[in-house]
């Protein structure tokens, strides 16, 4: 991204109910995006860094997420009560999550606490203390949210069913980390992350809701003055796929004592640059995405095998997944694999019928309409789409291809897909070796 001199503004796209969505890049590269919307009565920021579990060197497992913790414990100006005490004394939300790619901090607030929230988490973002005390107390927490993860089998499956996906490719590591890593990162491997990452040209800050942008300009260069110097350029992040797709592990199997058996069933995917990405949609949604989907009625509702079997869509910088999750008696969990690939293989073979492709349309489309109905999910849309992609698509556009998406377009795909080396994830009462005459 260019180094710019002064603020460069112009409006994205508009919307007939009087909305806008406008975007400013300031000195430094410091992106900022706003979408207001009428009649709201909140306000919700979102602080993106470009930096998430990907970004982390093998020695660093986990230190994303950890410093998304330790943010909160305390800045220059304010301690870890007094950033708690602040948002509560508005009423407002303040929270922080980890991905692959990124990191978001955000808040939502009443409109007229706008001021508020952005100093507050301008503050959370960039004065960190990272105190040796806070690191040392904080480590038992995060430690403990590790245990919590472990003792969640329909969780941990999913961090298992990723490593079993893409090996010790950056991409496969869980997020959180694991806990011989945790109990021995150091303050040096921490805060030189934050100084790696926590930069402007590596930021958006998106505000939605009843907000006037050029107010929010003028929070947030007030926010970041002392830092929109020292940027450097930086572009969209885009990887290379590898040329292999083969699974790292064929079937990956943790043995725990459970009532269920929770499994994960998938192959590799596509990445969010390709604009196959909503034939995507329309497949998954219509293998498991719903309680009309092949899978709910087929594993739940005619042979009833379980209680909770979706389907899910993972897309990243080069590199992807799609799956299959279930949750099973023991005994049926071979049987509910072999479903999986049953459903597979067909879609593979013959496509999805025209009904199918229709209501899962219209399931995607309405549920994106309802998701956009708080200024939160706005924000993050806006977040997402600017740290990921640095363009915006009008809601408009989105539906239209969508529904663009034809029979032929879900049958390609789905047959290069749906035929890959697949990869199994089993967390239950099972010896090594279990499943892997289903897999053979």
């Amino acid at each position: 991204m260019p180094r710019t001199t002064r603020a460069q503004t112009r409006t994205i796209y508009s919307s007939p109910e009087g909305g806008s969505v406008r975007r400013t890049v300031l000195p430094g590269g410091l992106r900022v995006v706003s979408e207001t919307i009428p009649g709201a009565l909140s306000a919700s920021v979102g602080i993106w860094v470009g930096v998430g579990s990907v970004d982390e060197t093998p020695r660093e497992s986990g230190a994303a997420h950890y410093l998304e913790h330790l943010l909160f414990k305390g800045t220059k100006r304010r301690s870890g009560m007094e950033i708690s005490s602040a948002i509560d004394a508005v009423g407002g939300e303040l929270n922080a999550f980890t991905g692959k790619e990124s990191t978001c901090y955000y808040a939502t607030v009443l409109a007229t606490d706008l001021p508020l929230a952005v100093d507050l988490l301008s503050d959370v973002v960039l004065g960190a203390t990272l105190s040796h005390d806070d690191i040392q107390s904080e480590r038992l927490v995060v430690l403990e949210e590790l245990a919590m993860r472990d003792d969640d089998p329909s969780d941990l499956v999913h961090d298992v069913f990723a490593q079993s996906m893409f090996g010790t490719r950056p991409v496969g590591r869980p997020i959180i980390g694991d806990a011989a890593h945790l109990r021995t990162i150091e303050r040096a491997q921490i805060a030189s992350l934050y100084r790696k990452h926590y930069r402007p040209e590596n930021m958006v800050v998106a505000v939605a809701g009843k907000i006037d942008h050029a107010q929010v300009v003028r929070l947030v260069r007030k926010a970041f003055r002392d830092v929109l110097a020292e940027a450097k350029p930086r572009s969209v992040r885009r990887e290379t796929r590898p040329a292999v797709t083969r699974p790292s592990s064929a079937v990956t199997v943790i043995n725990r004592r459970s009532e269920q058996a929770h499994l994960v069933y998938g192959v590799a995917g596509i990445d969010r640059f390709d604009s196959r990405r909503f034939a995507l949609s329309v497949l998954e949604s219509a293998i498991g995405g719903g309680m009309s989907s092949r899978l709910f009625q087929e594993v739940r509702e005619r042979q009833a095998l379980a209680y909770a079997v979706y389907s899910f869509s993972s897309m990243f910088a080069g590199d992807g997944m799609v799956g299959v999750y279930a949750g099973t008696a023991p005994a049926n969990a071979k049987k509910v694999v072999g479903l999986v690939q049953e459903a597979f293989a067909a879609v593979a073979e013959d496509g999805l019928a025209d009904e199918e492709i229709a209501r899962a349309k219209g399931q995607l489309c309405g549920s994106l309409v309802l998701s956009m109905q708080d200024s939160s999910s706005r924000m993050s849309r806006l977040g997402r789409s600017e740290l990921g992609y640095g363009d915006h698509r009008d809601l408009p556009w989105v539906l239209e291809q969508l529904q663009s998406v034809t029979a032929e377009d879900v049958a390609q795909l789905a047959g290069e897909l749906l035929t890959r080396p697949a990869a199994l994830a089993v967390v239950g009462p099972f010896r090594h070796g279990a499943f892997d005459d289903v897999m053979s």
